[in-house]
């Protein structure tokens, strides 16, 4: 399977998904004019390889967004989902959530998360802003 990057944009965040390493990373902001257009390459790409995976390492799924509308919520659900699905089935997903120390909505945010998808390992990070 192709690693995925794509740089990120004054309304889009970095996606660095190197499939061959078990990692996956989102970072910067989220609010791309067509969420839908814009999350599903990357929720279709995260389906196929968990589809093929049949290996039992953990992957590892750093998210640090500063910034997401309501659209890009409803994506990330959708991208968690399919994490939590497959952490279900016995694959291990440590989710780290990196979060501002002084930004209450990003990390309560993280706090549902950990909440709404008990089968992912989920570690909270402050970073100084």
């Amino acid at each position: 399977m192709n690693n995925i990057f794509i740089a990120a944009s004054a309304s889009s965040p970095e996606v660095d998904f190197r499939f061959d390493e078990r990692e996956l990373s989102l970072k910067g902001e989220a609010y791309p004019e067509n969420a839908a257009m814009f999350w599903s390459e990357i929720i279709s790409a995260a389906r196929r390889f968990l589809e093929q995976d049949s290996s039992q390492t953990p992957i590892a799924v750093s998210v640090a967004l500063t910034y997401f509308n309501s659209s890009s919520t409803k994506m990330l659900f959708s991208l968690f989902d399919l994490l939590n699905e497959a952490a279900a089935t016995g694959t291990p997903i440590l989710l780290n959530w990196y979060h501002d120390e002084e930004d209450d909505t990003i990390y309560e945010f993280g706090q549902e998360l950990r909440e709404d998808f008990v089968h992912l390992t989920f570690l909270g990070h402050a970073v100084q802003g």
